[in-house]
């Protein structure tokens, strides 16, 4: 059985004692799913939550993404993370500016930070690409990490970093560390679970394991539907559809009633 849902300070405490498990998941079904599966933390859209997503997801420390783009002041993601902690939230993940983060911090948020490869910074890292393969490149993800616990994240998603450099890192820092392709020297793994499911048809990163392949199973579901909706089309054209079975019927004498009184 599940324990309760970690706090932030629980979460803290487990820093280099073992490594966490973390899924982005889409639907309330892979909510269900992880945490069946006893995954430790979920990356959510902040549409997912509510009441149905935590009686699916009881016990897993979920992340909300304020995704960067969609708000511009410290007021609309402030506003926006307060939204998402009531909807059953724990922390959201924003990689907005430190003052941005810094704000929410001051209003007790849990905010969860980004560093190495950012997507939606990524122009400035010369696109997707591992970031910190040179000495000069890991000096400022530690610059950048120090300024952003500073700043008052708790934890930060480091993606695309050479492992050595960001272990070295997360010895370094109080946040928690967690690794999208980082390696296994932070505190938790993260993969999307559109990769470990094998339902991604575009691009799978370097990083990403693929457990199964629901990429077949969808396509042979989908040749199930057109099969099913041919028969059904079959169906209707000869009259085999609707049957008696499917008709309401009406006692003999009340539809002789009704026929007479339409004359």
């Amino acid at each position: 059985m599940r324990h309760r849902r970690p706090t932030v300070a629980d979460l803290l405490s487990m820093k280099g004692k073992r490594q966490l498990s973390m899924l982005r998941v889409e639907t309330l079904d892979e909510a269900d799913a992880a945490e069946r599966a006893g995954v430790d933390l979920v990356s959510v859209p902040p549409a997912l939550l509510g009441p149905a997503f935590r009686e699916a997801a009881p016990s897993v420390f979920a992340f909300p993404g304020l995704e960067y783009g969609d708000f511009v002041t410290a007021e609309e993601y402030i506003r926006a993370a307060f939204q998402a902690l009531k909807a059953g939230g724990d922390a959201v993940y924003c990689a907005a500016s430190l003052q941005t983060v810094r704000r929410m911090r001051d209003e007790g948020i849990p905010v969860c930070g980004h560093l190495g490869l950012i997507p939606s910074k990524a122009t400035w890292t010369g696109g997707f690409r591992a970031v910190g393969k040179t000495a000069l490149s890991a000096l400022e993800i530690w610059r950048q990490t120090k300024a952003l616990e500073e700043a008052g994240a708790f934890a930060a998603e480091i993606e695309v970093v050479p492992g050595d450099v960001a272990s070295a890192i997360s010895k370094r820092t109080a946040m928690l560390m967690l690794s999208m392709g980082a390696g296994s020297g932070c505190d938790a793994q993260y993969l999307f679970a559109d990769d470990v499911l094998g339902a991604n048809r575009g691009h799978v990163p370097r990083h990403a394991r693929i457990y199964r392949n629901f990429a077949a199973e969808y396509d042979r579901l989908h040749q199930e539907r057109i099969a099913a909706f041919s028969e059904y089309v079959a169906d209707v054209k000869s009259g085999a559809y609707p049957g008696e079975a499917h008709l309401v019927g009406i006692d003999p004498a009340e539809l002789e009633a009704f026929l007479l009184a339409l004359e």
